[in-house]
């Protein structure tokens, strides 16, 4: 591993990448199409459990919505090094998907966002800038406030 490596950044963050979580429905948690990865929507599952559930801002706050955020995106990448087993691989983060349950008069989903988006960028450096959307839902799977899909391009 090179010094810039994704791996290394992770452990100077503190990051232990989990097991990859199991798909909650019928489907797979990654799917290669040439040199893309598309990742699966990711929920903010910690140690195996949800780490939050309800709408924003009147049940779940903006400051743990962006912390489900971040969890979604550790996720994410644990499917990712699952399926292509090095994070060194990844030459781009192409596109992320951002869905926040939240009430209908809710607009700051892309605070929200920016916690996937800048652990991103702290993880791959300018391989992490991405294009994004950053959408109000009224509820997620598991009533959950977060879940977030990934487009990754690889070698």
């Amino acid at each position: 591993m090179t010094i810039n490596h994704p791996q290394n950044t992770l452990e100077q963050l503190g990051i232990t990448l989990p097991e990859a979580p199991k798909p909650v429905a019928s489907y797979v948690p990654a799917n290669q199409s040439g040199n893309h990865i598309y990742i699966s929507g990711q929920i903010p599952f910690q140690n195996g459990q949800l780490f939050s559930k309800g709408i924003v801002p009147s049940q779940v706050d903006v400051d743990t919505a962006i912390e489900c955020s971040r969890l979604c995106t550790i996720n994410a990448l644990a499917c990712l090094k699952a399926e292509i087993g090095d994070l060194g691989r990844v030459t781009k983060v192409v596109k992320v998907g951002v869905f926040v349950a939240c009430e209908s008069d809710f607009g700051d989903q892309p605070t929200i966002a920016n916690g996937c988006s800048n652990l991103l960028v702290d993880i791959f450096g300018a391989k992490g800038q991405h294009a994004r959307a950053a959408v109000g839902v009224a509820s997620l799977p598991l009533n959950v406030p977060v879940e977030i899909e990934f487009i990754f391009e690889i070698d």
